[in-house]
């Protein structure tokens, strides 16, 4: 239970089926993917009853030609053609929105919201996809229907009486594709408002920020193809199996060539030892596994930034003797602040960096050696570094360890964030960013002939606030399930419950339905596997993945209702509503979306002649200035960072805590309460712990335990009657899954040099539960 001044009740959310089973733990022993992946898919392919449309859409998912790009994982689609470009989650993911159940006014007839927020969030999106526009009713405590006309109506009528446009915030998730976010962060502008929180602000702000002050692009530098081509991988803080699947293929590929794979992460990961990609079926009928890790290191949580500078150290050593272990050519042509990161790291103890970062030297060693001997090196990562209060520096650190060997401007080499869901750095490049700069506000502007506001508008954290404090009065979200997602359950529950007005939209039934505000409307979109019908005929929508690549998705499916709308035709009607004198011709975009993409090719950089590029054959890459060695920095140049080295070893008696997702889940979607490649299951309420630290606290293995997390003012919150597991983690440090931990997050526990939520670094205790 969280403990709030303003929300005593308990909070801990309710997630995943209601076990039939005592639970379990049994060590995954197994390769990644691979057989138990099919019979995964299987599995759930009969209880979704969708043996016939899940194999169809598998054959249309990630296809270049008229196929919908998977609404999962941001990983880019295949290069060379890959007929089954899939894997275990994106094949769950299209399924579960492929569903045949359905959410319609009878079910809201039946079911009080009162009697609904006591479902767990398994049930609730469980119940299946929505079918009409729905108003809560106060006196009823039931949501019954209302017409799109009307539902407008509210949300323009009630933007349109707020005392400032700053009154409102429009959230997104990585769900919504290019067309639909270029309009959406349209309306918030021309009502007046930078408010475009999104969920970037919680997993890769750290990266955007650390690479544009770095190398002056927020994106990384490599594609697939680099992928394909490099000497030595190192992945930090990656959970791929999970999180990102298809980088197994790659994986698999680069061990068979040779190529030498780093793993870092606290937990060795399934997708750190072995695989048998499915779709290669000779090694499936033959249950051949290929490895996909040469070497393991298990820093300390936050312990990456240290390692990163001891391999630096390493480097920088080893260049007295052996003149090529630096590319000194590279580094006096385009880099700056060289001589300061050198001194830096030669002042750094080995002592210090074996303390930080909880690896021995020799294990440092190995890292940099493996660098070292490699011509072509890309470091890849993801949250496992971002979400730390430091989590800016550890992303520099490997712009800096990059620069010394020149591993950035050519082929098979660079820096390569792993993004989460499908279209989040879409978003940010088609303008959800509430820091916007002064040349895309330009562009907006002549494009679009509108004065967006200047002033930084607020990001998720500070609209939670806002909300709370009722200086932001209406949330609108698209996509997503914000209530879930977001840190501090209490508090983003009392903040969505102090506004006037919340908007979902949204494909199915979830948490952020439940908790409302006082005026509350659920909007139903088409999802990415349906067929999206405008005046001049089927439309498609653009996204683009981790690796900067843009293509078109076109759905296949015929839509679950008739009374779903497109997500660009909801953000054109709210628009009209409560932009009544607006030049913008919102009907006329809705009804052509090429008509979308002509005016962003105006408004975005690197979009130019974007309806002819996005067609061609796997669409078009934007022109990363970095990848070509132009750095839009002060300097002109590739900054070295001197950051200093933080102290993040975990207090006597305290553990440092990270919460992750279950291997069976999907942000806030939960499949069911196993997580396969950790050997758990009917069970989500646990704690990963050293058996060392277990001992030491008195906790039996399977043991039930209290967890409290002490936030940066002081305050506590808690979780009780957890379970907790003997796991190969670092002594200090734990793990537990989202969203059930998002609980222990404060809203105040945020970085300074992101603003992102401390979700991997959390301090807490954890004592057997009492009595």
């Amino acid at each position: 239970m969280s403990i709030d001044d303003e929300a005593q009740e308990p909070l801990e959310p309710r997630v995943g089926p209601v076990p039939e089973d005592d639970p379990e733990f049994r060590p995954y022993r197994h390769p990644a993917a691979g057989w138990g992946a099919a019979r995964s898919v299987t599995r759930f392919l009969l209880e979704e009853r969708a043996l016939v449309d899940g194999p169809r859409a598998i054959m249309r998912m990630n296809h270049e030609n008229g196929g919908f790009d998977c609404p999962g994982c941001a990983w880019p689609d295949d290069t060379k053609g890959l007929h089954l470009d899939i894997c275990e989650n994106g094949i769950k993911h299209v399924t579960w929105e492929m569903t045949r159940k359905r959410v319609d006014r009878d079910f809201f007839a039946a079911h009080a919201v009162t009697e609904l927020a006591g479902w767990s969030d398994y049930d609730l999106e469980n119940q299946g996809r929505l079918t009409e526009p729905m108003v809560y009713d106060a006196a009823s405590d039931h949501y019954v229907p209302i017409s799109w006309k009307d539902a407008f109506e509210l949300v323009g009528a009630t933007l349109r009486g707020l005392d400032s446009p700053n009154r409102a915030a429009y959230y997104t998730s990585g769900r919504l594709g290019n067309e639909a976010t270029f309009l959406y962060q349209l309306m918030a502008r021309e009502l007046g408002t930078n408010n475009l929180p999104d969920c970037s602000n919680m997993c890769h702000e750290a990266s955007g920020r650390a690479l544009q002050a770095s190398l002056g692009t927020g994106k990384g530098t490599v594609d697939l193809k680099d992928w394909e081509s490099a000497d030595a991988l190192f992945i930090l803080g990656v959970n791929a199996a999970s999180n990102a699947p298809r980088m197994l293929t790659a994986l698999a590929e680069a061990d068979r060539r040779g190529a030498r794979i780093v793993h870092v992460n606290p937990l060795v990961e399934a997708a750190a030892t072995r695989t048998i990609v499915p779709h290669e079926f000779t090694d499936m009928a033959l249950f051949r596994t290929t490895r996909t890790s040469t070497l393991n290191l298990q820093p300390r949580i936050g312990g990456d930034m240290a390692l990163l500078r001891g391999m630096a150290k390493a480097v920088l050593e080893k260049s007295a003797s052996d003149p090529k272990a630096l590319d000194v050519a590279f580094i006096d042509r385009h880099t700056a602040g060289f001589e300061e990161y050198r001194a830096l790291c030669e002042a750094t103890p080995w002592e210090e960096l074996e303390r930080q970062s909880g690896l021995s030297r020799d294990d440092i060693l190995e890292a940099a050696r493996v660098y070292g001997e490699a011509d072509r090196s890309i470091v890849s990562w993801c949250l496992g570094l971002t979400q730390h209060e430091h989590g800016v520096d550890p992303v520099r650190e490997i712009v800096n360890l990059l620069l010394l060997r020149g591993n950035l401007g050519r082929e098979g080499a660079g820096p390569s964030p792993v993004r989460g869901h499908s279209n989040v750095q879409g978003n940010r490049t088609c303008g959800i960013d509430h820091r916007p700069t002064d040349a895309f506000l330009d562009r907006l502007a002549d494009a679009c002939g509108i004065d967006p506001p200047r002033e930084h508008g607020l990001d998720t954290v500070r609209t939670i606030r806002a909300m709370r404090e009722g200086t932001v009065k209406v949330f609108v979200g698209m996509g997503g399930n914000f209530a879930l997602a977001a840190p501090d359950t209490a508090a983003t529950y009392a903040a969505l419950r102090s506004c006037d007005l919340t908007v979902q939209v949204s494909t199915k039934l979830n948490r952020s339905h439940v908790v409302h505000g006082r005026a509350a409307l659920i909007l139903p979109c088409l999802g990415r596997t349906e067929k999206d019908h405008q005046r001049r005929g089927v439309q498609s929508t653009s996204v683009e993945d981790s690796m900067s690549m843009v293509h078109l998705s076109v759905g296949m499916k015929r839509p679950a209702s008739p009374h779903l709308l497109s997500e660009p035709a909801i953000i054109a009607g709210m628009a009209r509503a409560a932009l009544p004198d607006s030049e913008t011709p919102w009907d006329w975009y809705v009804e052509d979306y090429d008509r979308i993409r002509d005016t962003m090719a105006e408004a975005l950089e690197g979009f130019e002649d974007f309806n002819r590029r996005v067609r061609l054959p796997l669409g078009f890459r934007i022109k990363q200035p970095a990848r070509e060695l132009v750095f839009l920095t002060p300097s002109g140049r590739a900054e070295f960072s001197s950051a200093a080295l933080p102290d993040i070893v975990p207090e006597p008696g305290t553990l440092a805590l990270g919460t992750m997702r279950s291997h069976d889940q999907w942000n806030t979607t939960i499949y069911s309460d196993n997580d396969r490649y950790r050997g758990v299951k009917n069970l989500r309420t646990l704690v990963f712990m050293n058996r060392a630290d277990m001992r030491e606290r008195g906790i039996a293995d399977m043991g039930p335990v209290d967890i409290t997390s002490t936030a940066k003012d002081g305050s506590s919150r808690f979780l009780t009657g957890y379970t907790a597991i003997p796991y190969d983690i670092p002594r200090g440090c734990a793990a537990g899954y989202m969203p059930e931990m998002n609980v222990l997050c404060a809203l105040g526990d945020y970085s300074t040099q992101s603003d992102q939520p401390i979700m991997k670094h959390l301090k807490v205790t954890v004592v057997p539960a009492a009595g």
